[in-house]
């Protein structure tokens, strides 16, 4: 439980999502059983949907892991849009190369290694849809990196901005996380106040904001 919804309002939604079969229940079950975080079912549903609507032809993903999302975002759009997907971890970078291979979509992902902040300003792309799921603590850092990628009309999605709930209240912040949760903070008051953009910010998984560049 991360302390955004009550237990019972997380066990309902997620008990009424279709479960993944083949590839991704998987991956799904090396990432539980070897406890690699990846995105929650509820978030991965609210991912498809919103791919399904905007219908991206360029997609950048800040932190693959080992590419669990990369294939929800694969599997959601046309097969003429290419994802490209930035990794730190080399080990992570093998795994989730196994994995897109395993699933046949080399050809529509693509991965980069290195650390995000040294290869953002390298990608020349402009992108439909951007989904942020790397160091919590770096996200502004990132949003300013990549709001000269980003379309207009264009979609920033950031995981995990609630922090297990510590971000909306001083009672659960541990003490070593504290400089994340102040970052985070510092994150959803600059998104939610920069003109040019709307924000909203969505209490399902460990929390999700959207963000909608305007023309």
């Amino acid at each position: 439980m991360n302390h955004i919804n009550e237990e019972y309002v997380e066990e309902y939604i997620r008990g009424i999502i279709p479960e993944h079969k083949g590839y991704l229940k998987n991956i799904e079950d090396y990432a539980r059983i070897n406890n690699i975080p990846i995105i929650e079912r509820e978030v991965a549903q609210l991912l498809k949907v919103l791919l399904k609507i905007s219908k991206p032809k360029n997609i950048l993903e800040i932190g693959t892991a080992i590419g669990y999302s990369a294939l929800i975002m694969a599997t959601s759009t046309e097969d003429s849009c290419k994802i490209t997907t930035i990794e730190r971890r080399l080990d992570m970078v093998e795994m989730a190369r196994e994995n897109i291979d395993n699933a046949k979509y080399r050809d529509k992902i693509k991965i980069l290694h290195g650390e995000a902040e040294v290869v953002l300003p390298t990608l020349g792309d402009k992108y439909d849809f951007i989904f942020l799921d790397a160091a919590k603590g770096q996200y502004l850092d990132f949003f300013n990196s990549c709001v000269d990628l980003l379309e207009d009309r264009g979609i920033i999605m950031s995981d995990n901005v609630l922090f297990k709930g510590m971000v909306a209240t001083d009672k659960l912040v541990i003490r070593r996380k504290k400089t994340i949760v102040k970052r985070l903070r510092e994150y959803l008051k600059y998104i939610n106040h920069l003109d040019g953009y709307e924000s909203c910010i969505i209490p399902i998984g460990d929390g999700v904001a959207l963000t909608y560049r305007e023309e």
